[in-house]
C-alpha cells in the first residue's frame, strides 16, 4: 500500500489523520525490502543451478552407489530436521517448514527414478508413485500447511489412480473383466475418500486451513470427474461402464458425501457433501446420455445448478459466481453445437455471437443479483 493512496483517502475523508499516521507507521515497521529478497533469491538460486552444473558435468563419473547414498542422505537429513526442529522453525516462519516438507518429497519422489537409472530397472509409473505416497503422504498430512502440500496429497493419489487405470487396461486398448472393473472404478473414486478424512480433522486440528484446502481440492476432483464425464457424453465418447462399476463409483461418492456432512455439521458441510454425492450421480446419467447433445448438456448445467444452490446456502459467493460463469459458457458452447452448419455463413455467426452477448449479460445479472453477500468457508 503506497502513502499516496492513503494521503488520498485522507483528502477524500475515508480516513481522519490519527488513522493515516497510524497506518503509515504501521506499513514502515512492517515493509518487506522485496528488492533486496529478490537479489538474495537470485543469488542462491544461482549458486545452486552452479552446484547442479557440476555435479551433471561430472555425473557418470560418479559411483551409482556413492550418488543413491548422497541422494538418502539428503532425505533423512530434511526429515531429521523437520522431527526435531519443525516447532521452532514453524515459529519463526511457516514458510520455511513448508519448503523443507515440499523439498523432501520432491526429493523422495526423484529417488526412484534415480534408483532405476543406476540398476536399469523399469517398473509401470503407478508402481513408484504408489509406493511414494505411501512412504510420503503422512509426513506432508503431519506436517501441512498450505496448498502447495494439499496440492502434493491430492494430486499424488489422482496421479497414481490414473497412471494405474491406464496400465491395467493396456493404456486404454482392451476393455478389463467384471472383478477388474470393479477394482478400477474404487481405485479412480478413492482419492474423494480424502474429502471426508480432511473434513473430520479440520475442526480438529491447529492447521484448519490446510485441512480446508485438502477437503476443496478432493471436492473439486469429484465435480471436475462429473464435469468431464458430461462433456465427454456430450461429444459420444464417453466410455460406458458396466453396472456394477458405476454403483461402486456411485456409493463410495455417497459415502464420502456423507462423511463430509457429518464430520462439519451446518450448512457448508452439508453442502459440500450434497455437492460430492450429487457428482457421484452424475456419472452414470452420463453414460445414459452418450451421444446425444443437449440431453448431456442439460445434465452438465444441473449439476453446475445444483453447486449454485449450493454455494447459495452456504454462502459460498465466489462459487456461486464460478458456476453462473460455467453454466454460461456451456451454453455458448451448446450453440455452437447446435448451430451445426449454419456457422459456416455469416447469419450463424451473428446469431452465435448475439447468444454469446445475450449469456453474458444474463450471467453477470444473476451473479450480482443472487450472490450472498458473506463468502462462507467451503
Amino acid at each position: 500500500m503506497t502513502a499516496r493512496k492513503i494521503a488520498e483517502w485522507h483528502d477524500a475523508g475515508v480516513i481522519d489523520a490519527a488513522t493515516r499516521d497510524a497506518i503509515i507507521a504501521y506499513e514502515a515497521a512492517h515493509a518487506r525490502p522485496l528488492v533486496l529478497w529478490a537479489v538474495w533469491g537470485i543469488g542462491a538460486l544461482t549458486i545452486g543451478l552452479g552446484f547442479v552444473s557440476v555435479v551433471a558435468a561430472n555425473w557418470e563419473a560418479i559411483p551409482g552407489a556413492l550418488r543413491l547414498a548422497v541422494h538418502l542422505a539428503l532425505i533423512a537429513g530434511l526429515l531429521a530436521l523437520l522431527f526435531l526442529r519443525e516447532d521452532r522453525l514453524a515459529a519463526k516462519s511457516p514458510w520455511v517448514v513448508e519448503a523443507l516438507v515440499f523439498i523432501t518429497a520432491a526429493l523422495g519422489l526423484t529417488f526412484f527414478g534415480h534408483l532405476g537409472q543406476v540398476y536399469q530397472t523399469s517398473s509401470p509409473l503407478w508402481q513408484p508413485l504408489a509406493a511414494w505416497f505411501a512412504l510420503f503422504a503422512p509426513m506432508l498430512l503431519l506436517t501441512g500447511r498450505s496448498w502447495p502440500i494439499a496440492l502434493a496429497v491430492v494430486g499424488g493419489a489422482v496421479w497414481a489412480a490414473w497412471e494405474y487405470t491406464t496400465w491395467a487396461t493396456g493404456f486404454l486398448e482392451r476393455r478389463p473383466g467384471f472383478a477388474l472393473n470393479l477394482w478400477i472404478a474404487l481405485v479412480m473414486t478413492a482419492p474423494v475418500l480424502l474429502a471426508p478424512f480432511a473434513a473430520w480433522w479440520r475442526g480438529r486440528s491447529a492447521r484448519s486451513a490446510f485441512w480446508r484446502r485438502l477437503e476443496q481440492l478432493a471436492l473439486a476432483y469429484a465435480v471436475g470427474g462429473a464435469s468431464s464425464a458430461c462433456a465427454l457424453a456430450s461429444a459420444g465418447g464417453f466410455d460406458a461402464g458396466d453396472a456394477g462399476a458405476m454403483a461402486l463409483r456411485v456409493a463410495v461418492a455417497m459415502l464420502a458425501g456423507l462423511g463430509v456432512a457429518f464430520a462439519r455439521p451446518g450448512p457448508s458441510g452439508q453442502m459440500a457433501g450434497a455437492i460430492i454425492a450429487g457428482a457421484g450421480l452424475v456419472v452414470p446419467l452420463a453414460d445414459g446420455v452418450d451421444d446425444v447433445t443437449i440431453p448431456a448438456a442439460l445434465l452438465f448445467m444441473a449439476l453446475w445448478a445444483g453447486i449454485a444452490a449450493a454455494a447459495l446456502r452456504a454462502h459460498w459467493r465466489g462459487v456461486f459466481q464460478l458456476a453462473v460463469a460455467v453454466i454460461a459458457l456451456r451454453l455458448i458452447v451448446l450453440s455452437f453445437e447446435l448451430a451445426g452448419d449454419l456457422l459456416g455463413s455469416g447469419v450463424g455467426l451473428i446469431l452465435a455471437g448475439l447468444m454469446i452477448l445475450g449469456v453474458a449479460w444474463l450471467a453477470v445479472r444473476v451473479s450480482k443479483r443472487f450472490a450472498p453477500d458473506a463468502e462462507g468457508a467451503a
